[in-house]
């Protein structure tokens, strides 16, 4: 008779299997009974409602909400596609929240279907899901599939998004506007629909972003129709009127969020001192600071490093080569990893403070940076070489944040955006405020996206003369949760109070030196 340990490796099989093509959803009834209870019993399956499960880590804590977030949006598909077949999709507004960029999952996603029940769906962590009853499926030619979700295309979203839907979400809004290169398409559906309050809506918003030929397009057509259309601007609270690029969409919602939540950074945080004089004393802080620092960034990030042992690496008496122990220290590699990128960051700091453009410096070095904090475990043989190539190549999600952050085909994008901005902004205090937190936003490296964010904030600090500031892991949750809040609702206040909090005192600290 197989042992307990022979059955459940039988079961892992199975359930393997069903898992290719990176698959996490499925329905209870593709299990047998034994398997699927061996599977939940052991925590490698969790039931998301009656009938259908989702795969999740057995070392996941009770609370741990992350596998189900990692599945909401297959679970969404896979779902209606069981009750609904292909008549149904998402709802004008969650399809432009979609192309808008916006990965938070919501709390609750609306669908529409002419099978619908108008009946909400509880799901799992306080997520559900609304079947809404329409009298039709939008045509063929309005609809399109990304990632098995199906959407209304961005210029049919448009049209039929609500007028309060500008106002309370006008980053999304503004994104999928930008997005437009020619509003034939849009134009067609609006003439034929007889829709003239929403061509006047439409007209006002692309004026109000800057393309005013698009808004003369789209009254000139619908009076040459015979319609009456008075142009309103439905951006109603919205002041931000910066251009957003016509590029990929994650492009211009990277540059929407910059231009929206500028002015709250540049109200909280202290007048930059200036570059400093004395540019060795600087450097010195930072040395001073070094130990401090290496342990409190370490240790937000999970790893039991204390300061003898980062001493040790700093001064050379941590030897991987001749010590097994060492070299198999996963602390002890990520604390000689940390030592080696913060050598790059200060030798790229000392450029800063000397007049280079942080921008620039930070586009060009980062990836270094990201290299070194890594080098050791790549030679330590815990990581491939391939890891220290660059940017992820697949999805990332964040423990128990709803907020996921771009896909990862959308990072070679965001990315060169991101020190765009960098480079074109007047206030250091915004430089560092707004670029670590959307670096942390774009997520671009499968690991480490937390100190590499702290370096970059830390190098646009010294732009404007601010010292080195540490960000202490006894602060860790009202860190994280305010980088969450702003990464979620948009809300970067707090993480603005919390930073401009850190540089005065690091500003008292440098004061008494």
């Amino acid at each position: 008779m197989p042992a307990p340990h022979e059955k459940l490796a039988a079961s892992l099989a199975v359930l393997q299997a069903m898992q290719k093509g990176g698959r996490r959803v499925f329905q209870s009834k593709e299990f047998g009974r034994a398997d699927r209870e061996r599977l939940l019993r052991s925590g490698f399956l969790q039931e998301v409602m009656r009938g259908w499960l989702n795969s999740s880590n057995p070392n996941a804590s009770p609370g741990d909400s992350t596998p189900w977030y990692t599945s909401f949006w297959e679970f969404c598909s896979r779902y209606c596609e069981n009750r609904f077949g292909d008549q149904w999709c998402l709802s004008a507004e969650q399809s432009m929240l979609v192309h808008g960029e916006n990965t938070v999952i919501p709390a609750q996603a609306v669908i529409n279907s002419p099978r619908g029940t108008n009946n909400r769906v509880e799901l799992r962590f306080g997520t559900s899901l609304y079947d809404l009853k329409v009298a039709r499926m939008p045509p063929a030619a309005d609809l399109t599939v990304r990632d098995g979700l199906r959407l209304l295309l961005p210029e049919a979203a448009l049209v039929r998004v609500s007028e309060t839907f500008f106002d309370r979400n006008p980053i999304e809004t503004r994104v999928v506007l930008g997005g437009i290169r020619d509003v034939s398409e849009m134009l067609r559906r609006l003439l034929d629909g007889g829709h003239s309050i929403v061509a006047g809506r439409l007209a006002g918003a692309f004026r109000f972003i800057d393309r005013p030929s698009l808004a003369d397009e789209i009254l000139g057509a619908m009076e040459s129709a015979g319609y009456d259309v008075r142009e309103t601007n439905p951006f109603v609270r919205e002041n931000a009127k910066e251009p957003l690029p016509v590029a990929a969409p994650i492009v211009g919602r990277i540059h929407a969020l910059w231009d929206t939540l500028r002015r709250q950074v540049s109200e909280v945080l202290p007048p930059a001192p200036g570059l400093p004089a004395d540019r060795e004393a600087y450097l010195q802080f930072i040395d001073d600071i070094y130990l401090s620092d290496a342990y409190h960034s370490l240790s937000i990030e999970g790893y039991a490093v204390t300061p003898e042992l980062i001493d040790r690496v700093r001064t050379g008496a941590w030897r991987p080569d001749s010590n097994a122990s060492d070299r198999q220290n996963r602390d002890a590699l990520a604390a000689r990893g940390y030592w080696q990128a913060f050598q790059i960051v200060k030798r790229d700091v000392a450029e800063i403070i000397a007049g280079a453009s942080a921008g620039a410096i930070v586009r060009d070095k980062h990836r270094t940076w990201f290299r070194e904090l890594f080098q050791p475990c790549v030679l330590a043989g815990l990581l491939p070489p391939g890891s220290l190539a660059g940017y992820r190549t697949e999805a990332v999600y964040l423990r128990t944040s709803r907020y996921v952050p771009p896909r990862w085909e959308a990072v070679r994008d965001a990315m060169p955006a991101l020190f765009d901005l960098l480079e074109n902004e007047s206030e250091p205090g915004v430089r560092a405020v707004l670029g670590h937190w959307l670096f942390g936003y774009i997520h671009p490296y499968p690991d480490g996206n937390g100190r590499m964010a702290r370096f970059l904030m830390n190098a646009m600090l010294a732009s404007g003369g601010y010292p080195w500031t540490i960000i202490r892991v006894e602060d860790r949750s009202a860190y994280l949760a305010a980088l969450d809040r702003a990464s979620i609702n948009l809300d970067i206040a707090p993480f603005a109070d919390f930073v401009a909090q850190r540089v005065r005192w690091s500003l008292e600290q440098r004061t008494r030196e």
